[in-house]
């Protein structure tokens, strides 16, 4: 008898263990998930414009912080490029896809410092559509992880600090090309 209590016992221990397993595992094996950012501009100029000033995957000087660009195989899939930003750092990205017909190109980050840009796993793909009036809609849309890739990240390499970076960069990006082609420089 003793037997079949313990069976019972361990049986029942068992059952509130898978329970507790269910309820509690995805919070115990939480890691960074995938972040997303989509940001986009109305442009007073014809898409035709707005695709020269970005269609080029080999010249990102519409980016305020970016003062230079090299890479190399122009814009055919697997192109790299390098952007060094104000201050010296530098980003190493390829292209994985080019729809110029589309207006647009996607690409990710091969290389970069966390302290420049706190993410990690970043794709990002760039979008020229209509909008009413002749006028352009450029979309800058992302995904990514944050800078530190175990649990309890510290605050300046979080979901949170990677998101506001990414949208910061999209948005101010996309403003100063709005200003720059609407004032025709």
């Amino acid at each position: 008898m003793k037997v079949t209590k313990t069976k019972a016992a361990v049986a029942a221990l068992a059952v509130v263990g898978a329970a507790m397993t269910a309820a509690f595992a995805p919070s115990w094996a939480h890691g960074p998930t995938r972040q997303k950012v989509r940001e986009s501009i109305e442009i007073n100029v014809p898409q035709a414009k707005v695709w020269a000033a970005i269609g080029n995957f080999q010249d990102m000087s519409w980016l305020a912080p970016v003062t230079k660009t090299e890479g190399e195989k122009g814009n055919e899939i697997g192109a790299t490029r390098k952007l060094t930003l104000t201050g010296g750092a530098t980003v190493d990205e390829e292209l994985y896809k080019y729809e110029p017909d589309m207006l647009s190109y996607s690409y990710r980050i091969t290389a970069v410092d966390v302290k420049v840009l706190p993410v990690t796993n970043y794709s990002s793909t760039l979008t020229v559509s209509p909008a009413s009036d002749g006028k352009s809609k450029v979309e800058w849309a992302g995904a990514f992880y944050r800078g530190f890739p175990n649990n309890d990240p510290p605050p300046e390499l979080s979901d949170e600090a990677a998101v506001k970076a990414v949208s910061g960069l999209y948005k101010a990006g996309l403003e100063g090309l709005k200003k720059k082609l609407e004032s025709g420089s």
